[in-house]
């Protein structure tokens, strides 16, 4: 019972440490004024009025969710298959592979932003697309292990055999095997990519700057105009990305319950 009470007050702990921030960021985009209370002095929608009446953060937004679905789009389309063929075909080369995504995680943003300049800003390609080249190298360890570790779980290499013994193609089997199969781990690596690319700031700022102005770039801006818009506008991030989890979660049950 001991146990269970300190385990009960440890969570209650960790999740309040985590809602608080959260429900100031959501009361002050609400907030006509919060200075002297511990409660807003009043309440108003006027912050986000202004905010969805702005057409710049109407284009900014399109733009943040064009670059962040393009680029985890590109990396389920190339990676997904990649990963297999690798596990199933080519084992020997596995270590190598995973070590070189892994490598990823040791270049900071600010420098791989200022070796991109140097190497592509006098070849005439587009920033906005070096930039999609750079999401798409950045989030390949999430999707990568997410995955390989899918692809584990479900014993492939024996669903594959078990396919092409009953006469179907490696590719059928891929698509119509083995994808079905692993569908849970692809979204929640597509999410979970979706969300980190969503929120990030470095790149596209250094890459772009105010030419492809995102909802990263409009937040910063804003954050130095109005502190209440900026609130709403981590309050409408917050709400997108529940929605997407929640599609992703019903999606996956619906998968499992198909299966």
């Amino acid at each position: 019972m001991k146990k269970s009470f300190y385990h009960y007050i440890t969570i209650g702990i960790v999740v309040l440490y985590l809602l608080i921030p959260l429900l100031g960021t959501f009361l002050y985009s609400f907030a006509t004024s919060w200075h002297k209370t511990i409660l807003p002095e009043g309440l108003t929608l006027k912050w986000y009025i202004e905010l969805f009446g702005d057409i710049r953060f109407l284009e900014s937004l399109g733009r943040s969710l064009i670059l962040s679905l393009g680029a985890t789009i590109l990396t389920l389309i190339i990676m997904v298959p990649a990963i297999f063929s690798i596990i199933l075909y080519a084992p020997k080369l596995e270590k190598i592979v995973q070590s070189l995504v892994v490598m990823t995680f040791a270049m900071p943003g600010i420098i791989l932003a200022v070796g991109l300049i140097r190497a592509y800003s006098t070849s005439g390609v587009s920033m906005v697309l070096i930039t999609i080249g750079a999401y798409f190298v950045g989030i390949l360890p999430y999707m990568y292990q997410g995955t390989r570790n899918s692809l584990r779980n479900i014993n492939a290499e024996v669903l594959m055999e078990a396919a092409e013994i009953l006469g179907a193609s490696r590719y059928t089997a891929f698509v119509k095997v083995i994808v079905p199969n692993i569908i849970s781990g692809i979204l929640v690596s597509s999410l979970l990519s979706f969300s980190i690319l969503f929120g990030e700031f470095v790149l596209i700022n250094l890459l772009v700057g105010g030419h492809f102005v995102t909802v990263q770039i409009y937040l910063y801006q804003k954050l130095s105009q109005s502190g209440h818009i900026a609130s709403a506008i981590v309050v409408c991030y917050f709400i997108l990305i529940s929605i997407l989890s929640a599609i992703m979660i019903k999606m996956t049950r619906q998968k499992k319950e198909t299966v």
